[in-house]
């Protein structure tokens, strides 16, 4: 049988070769898009379970590995903390709590430091953020 010029074997209404190379090219940029750096502060917090939380608004702050502080994503010293967290507390209808951020290698010290830091502010409670416990996570050091 003779089949006419114009009729292509094994091709249907639709070609392929675009749709192959799309889905190449979207393999590709998630690939590399896990390659870009991601700007933050590396926080190691402690492990724990069956802490308890708070059902009342909160604030949230950062302390990393070398003790410096971070309020609303930014490095700020100790005495812009307490402005903050003043001008927070007033803003606030509730009592606010504050949630501290910190590294497992910070300090007793600057933990009591934060925490009367943020009384002199206004804010009576504070929390400690941690990791829940993981079944597959290696032990700490």
């Amino acid at each position: 049988m003779k089949f006419p010029r114009h009729y292509r074997l094994l091709r249907g209404p639709f070609d392929m070769a675009p749709y192959a190379t799309v889905a190449f090219l979207l393999v590709i940029f998630l690939m590399l898009g896990g390659l870009i750096y991601t700007p933050g502060v590396v926080i190691r917090p402690p492990r724990a379970d069956g802490l308890p939380g708070t059902d009342q608004p909160t604030v949230a702050m950062a302390v990393d590995a070398e003790g410096r502080l971070y309020f609303a994503n930014q490095m700020v010293t100790e005495d812009q903390l307490k402005t903050a967290l003043a001008g927070a507390a007033r803003k606030a209808r509730e009592p606010l709590t504050l949630v501290i951020h910190a590294d497992r290698t910070v300090t007793y010290g600057q933990l009591i430091r934060l925490t009367l830091l943020a009384r002199d502010a206004g804010i009576t409670n504070a929390l400690l953020a941690t990791l829940p416990r993981s079944v597959n996570l290696p032990p700490e050091p």
